[in-house]
């Protein structure tokens, strides 16, 4: 699995990769996970707003920081694709 956190480096950025560590800690899954703090990169994405979540090269969710219980719904769908 291959997730992406995109962000410049905000507040809600860090703290959605923080959440996505602890996510993936709780569901005991091991994930490529890179923080995309370039903003060409992160325009690839297109994106409205940071941070982002890409799972798998899917677009999840932008402009807000989901709860715990969210990101790890989010997580475990992609997981069963």
């Amino acid at each position: 699995m291959k997730i992406r956190v995109l962000g410049t480096g905000c507040p809600n950025c860090k703290k959605l990769f923080a959440l996505t560590m602890q996510a993936l800690a709780e569901l005991n899954i091991a994930a490529d996970l890179q923080k995309i703090e370039d903003l060409k990169e992160i325009m690839s994405y297109k994106i409205l707003g940071t941070p982002g979540l890409v799972i798998n090269d899917n677009v999840k969710l932008y402009g807000k920081v989901p709860s715990l219980q969210e990101l790890k719904r989010l997580i475990q769908e992609e997981q069963e694709n």
